[in-house]
């Protein structure tokens, strides 16, 4: 019988998947329960979190497992995780995605970077590191993240049966969706096989941080300005988007553009940057400078909708969007 690596003071192993909308988490932690349920024998449960159900918008999955004389009557969101799988790695310029670990938690990221450079991006004290380019692989094998994911949240999770999980994945899709099953299979094995890990101890005299809550709003009776005046209320122009990409995005030409507008009408989110200038013959015309990816989503109509291919849907390289950004220039009341 297969033994949880450790158990927390209520005897639960915890995971928490930090995703968005259209990444599969959801499905993803649900699959991983099933696993551990039926497949190793634990006591087990999978529920998410997660605002309007839309690509792009953060989610949560939450998993317990516990041996079989241990009843779940906690059905709370996981703030203090064994392991962390995180399906986006921008989701931590808004999220505080590795709250409440500990120093000994497993930390999963999809990234193509080392190891090293994300614990500097996570301020991440101390922990296992493991990185697998889920996105990188989802897109070679034609399938989707959450597969590539899983494969390599079973290689952390040893006490989990990874031939279990195969036959989960060909009963969910077999019967709808029969040509995604070698596809889904190729891309858990993929991600079981690529992932790699690194281990950081915690520095000498330094203790790692306390959970915070993710649904508490930064302004309440204690924490307004003072006379409950607003300065800076939300608005679309502090928004970034870029959390919402998911690895694909369009890449611009200008010499190909006839600056037609066709991609700022199908655009949802006003990320095309125009400029009047004088055209051949003087007359003053809106000319396209490029993309604020700050606003860009990825959603690639901007790519459907250009009649002259200056437009092109490309892979997502990091700090693509940060060197070829054209920011807008807003008019804001002094």
């Amino acid at each position: 019988m297969a033994i949880l690596p450790k158990t927390n003071e209520l005897g639960f192993f915890e995971i928490r998947l930090e995703s968005i909308g259209g990444l599969g988490a959801n499905l993803a932690g649900k699959m991983l329960a099933e696993a551990g349920v039926v497949g190793s024998g634990f006591n087990g449960v999978s529920f998410s979190s997660y605002g309007s159900e839309k690509k792009g918008s953060p989610v949560k999955a939450h998993i317990r497992f516990c041996d079989l004389d241990v009843n779940i009557r906690d059905t709370t969101p996981v703030e203090r995780p064994h392991i962390v799988g995180i399906f986006h790695e921008n989701l931590s310029k808004t999220v505080n995605v590795i709250s409440g670990i500990y120093k000994d938690s497993m930390v999963l990221v999809n990234s193509a970077k080392t190891p090293e450079v994300l614990k500097d991006k996570l301020n991440m004290l101390g922990g296992t590191l493991a990185v697998v380019d889920a996105t990188g692989i989802a897109l070679d094998e034609n399938n989707r993240v959450n597969m590539a994911m899983l494969g390599a949240l079973f290689r952390l999770c040893d006490f989990l049966d990874a031939e279990h999980m195969k036959g989960i994945i060909r009963k969910s899709l077999e019967k709808k969706y029969p040509q995604a099953v070698e596809p889904a299979l190729r891309t858990f094995d993929r991600g079981y096989n690529e992932v790699r890990s690194q281990a950081f101890g915690l520095p000498e005299g330094a203790a790692m941080p306390l959970p915070t809550r993710w649904d508490i709003p930064a302004l309440g009776w204690a924490t307004q300005p003072m006379g409950g005046m607003i300065t800076n209320p939300g608005n679309s122009i502090l928004k970034d988007l870029s959390i919402s990409r998911q690895g694909m995005m369009p890449h611009f030409d200008d010499e190909k553009c006839i600056h037609c507008a066709a991609c700022d009408t199908a655009c949802p989110d006003f990320c095309f940057v125009w400029e009047e200038q004088p055209d051949k013959k003087g007359r003053p015309q809106m000319f396209l400078q490029g993309i604020d990816y700050q606003y860009c989503k990825g959603c690639l109509k901007c790519v459907v909708a250009c009649p002259t291919e200056a437009l092109v849907s490309e892979r997502e390289t990091d700090g693509y969007g940060d060197a070829n950004r054209v920011p807008h220039r807003f008019i804001l009341a002094n």
